[in-house]
């Protein structure tokens, strides 16, 4: 349990492909204009990291090293084919919006880099989610993107879910403001590098701010125990 604990924290904090790695980061600035858009790729990519994890784990012993990265790119590939006629088949909108940034899964550094890194080395298990923790981290860090973004450039949270949800899900659509012209930086690519910037400098400071808690309690721990030292040498 100790390890599944450490695997979900370096995935969805302390090494967040989109955070702290920096991986990933055209899909993850070129479609989070807006939560549908940016929920929709980070449930695609979190699916094809965890299946294709489990995959390269499930052949690492058969596979030479000579062959190694073609197998993986392969297995990646095909994946992400599957995610792709899915989303056809089920959500074509949104497919559409999402363009090539979909069959572009396939060469994200985040996925062919946990493959190589953890599931080449560790078993199905540890691996399916080490690829779960590490696609959830990126989805989030994607769909805060998305909403600062949407509700920054268009005044609105949840626009548009139907896309992904169906019909009832056009219902959702939340107006935060009356009387909102938008805010356009937000909602282009320089925005996207502006917010991301911001999310980066947010987990910085709540690192720093951790780290000098816990530094401050290692050395607050040293003087009570001199103090209960010099307490027990008075009663004796």
């Amino acid at each position: 349990m100790t390890d599944y604990r450490e695997i979900a924290r370096q995935g969805l904090w302390q090494n967040n492909p989109g955070l702290v790695q920096l991986l990933g980061l055209c899909p993850l600035l070129g479609t989070s204009n807006s939560m549908v858009n940016a929920l929709g790729l980070g449930l695609a990519t979190m699916l094809v990291l965890a299946c294709s994890n489990a995959a390269v784990a499930l052949i690492r012993g058969a596979v030479s090293e000579a062959v190694r990265l073609p197998a993986f790119v392969l297995i990646i590939a095909a994946l992400t084919t599957c995610i792709e006629l899915l989303m056809q088949a089920w959500t074509y909108e949104l497919y559409q919006i999402l363009g090539i940034f979909i069959p572009l899964i396939t060469t994200n550094c985040v996925i062919l880099g946990r493959a190589e890194a953890f599931a080449a080395k560790h078993g199905v298990a540890r691996s399916a989610f080490d690829g779960l923790m590490m696609g959830l981290g990126f989805a989030l860090v994607l769909l805060a993107l998305g909403t600062l973004r949407e509700a920054l450039g268009h005044g609105t949270l949840l626009a548009d879910m139907q896309l992904l949800f169906g019909p009832a899900a056009a219902a959702w659509k939340i107006q935060l403001f009356g009387d909102y012209r938008g805010f356009l930086l937000a909602i282009l690519p320089p925005g996207a590098f502006l917010v991301l910037g911001l999310l980066i400098a947010l987990k910085n400071r709540i690192d720093e701010s951790l780290a000098e808690r816990a530094r401050a309690q290692a050395g607050s721990e040293p003087a009570v125990q001199r103090q209960r030292v010099r307490v027990t040498g008075v009663i004796e």
